[in-house]
């Protein structure tokens, strides 16, 4: 008999992120093959699968929902009896562990990279001797592996699945791509995208700064498309403003080459910018305590034959292939990086876009059921 799997996590859409996406999907996928309980915030209830039982606690402030999630989840393994308590980030993992280990239950955390690399004292003191005691931790890329390997987490107890990606890619639609076109003025130009939330890790502000600007000297008809926008609920509390960017192009006079979308919602639109984009940039910088977890727009862009230029940071390096997929960048080298975008630009070096696609493939949806099924025939 499959177990019965009570999955806690406020990580969930309609937020806006990487790891609102992989726990949507670990939740749909997992629902598959399994009777699945979710607990997460009330407006998750909008977009979770039909076969779902879905509870619900307030989103804010942190402390509440915690709390609230807390006494839920003793009330839910009362009423419902599950078999496992999944925990999709860090942050629940108190939650999960220690009502599994009160029920004699098991249970799962999903590790992501800023889940185990802060230097948080408060976090390090509670939060990581839980995460330990689960009785599975899956990390999202070998970097994350590495950190749960430092904090003295039994190498046994660890397995890493990447986070996912909708594969195949949605088709091309020549209307659409000529609409978003002639909107953003986009004819005959050289396109650099960047996708996801506006943070310090995430670096675009010092791109545009050491980098872009040099781009644009060499190559006037290129724009940077940037879609997505500060988060406004994220615990990262490390952001980068869309007007703190603006102030940066406009001391190098290159705003007119910078194009903010904001965040798009709907998959079609984003695919196409996929589809328009020459290069997909991903500039993240280093943070010791903020370390990059994945860099799941590295696997969309592959996905849709767009290659990803970035820096070799975190689990980026288990996202990009160096020379397949796209090019990594020692750690903020801004004048290789810059040289290698204009190379590239001036079709000096390229990318094969079967090959990328051929490499996405590997991380599409229907894989991480399988990767999760192994992982619970184990416990």
């Amino acid at each position: 008999m499959k177990p019965k799997i009570l999955i806690i996590t406020r990580n969930l859409p309609p937020l806006i992120g990487g790891m609102e996406r992989l726990n949507w999907h670990i939740v749909d996928e997992l629902s598959k093959d399994h009777q699945v309980l979710l607990l997460s915030h009330h407006q998750a209830r909008q977009v979770v699968p039909s076969k779902i039982i879905f509870y619900g606690v307030n989103l804010n402030p942190l402390p509440f929902f915690l709390i609230l999630a807390f006494f839920k989840t003793f009330w839910i393994c009362l009423k419902q009896r599950p078999d496992i308590l999944f925990a999709g980030s860090g942050l629940t993992a108190p939650i999960a562990v220690f009502w599994a280990k009160f029920f004699r239950k098991k249970s799962i955390v999903y590790i992501h990279g800023l889940d185990i690399g802060t230097d948080h004292l408060f976090y390090n003191w509670l939060w990581v001797p839980f995460i330990s005691h689960a009785n599975k931790i899956i990390a999202n890329s070998s970097p994350t592996y590495d950190i749960c390997i430092k904090k003295r987490i039994k190498k046994e107890k660890i397995s890493i699945i990447h986070p996912g990606v909708s594969y195949p890619a949605p088709q091309r639609n020549e209307d659409l791509l000529q609409k978003l076109k002639d909107r953003y003025q986009l004819h005959d130009k050289k396109i650099l995208i960047s996708v996801g939330r506006l943070t310090q890790r995430k670096g675009l502000n010092e791109f545009i700064d050491l980098s872009f600007t040099e781009i644009v000297k060499k190559i006037s008809n290129t724009v940077l498309v940037v879609i997505g926008d500060t988060p406004k609920q994220s615990l990262n509390k490390n952001l980068q403003s869309k007007e703190l960017i603006l102030s940066t192009a406009k001391n190098h006079k290159v705003e007119n080459n910078i194009i903010f979308i904001g965040n798009v919602n709907d998959d079609e639109i984003l695919s196409n910018f996929y589809y328009l984009a020459d290069l997909h940039i991903f500039p993240v910088k280093y943070i010791p305590d903020d370390p990059e977890g994945f860099g799941m727009v590295t696997i969309e862009a592959a996905a849709h034959g767009t290659p990803t230029i970035a820096f070799a940071t975190g689990g980026i390096i288990d996202a990009v292939q160096n020379g397949k997929t796209g090019y990594l960048i020692e750690n903020q080298d801004y004048k290789y990086l810059t040289d290698t975008i204009i190379q590239f630009l001036h079709d000096q070096i390229s990318i094969d876009k079967i090959q990328c696609k051929n490499f996405a493939e590997q991380f599409s949806w229907h894989h991480l059921l399988e990767k999760f099924n192994k992982i619970l025939e184990q416990i």
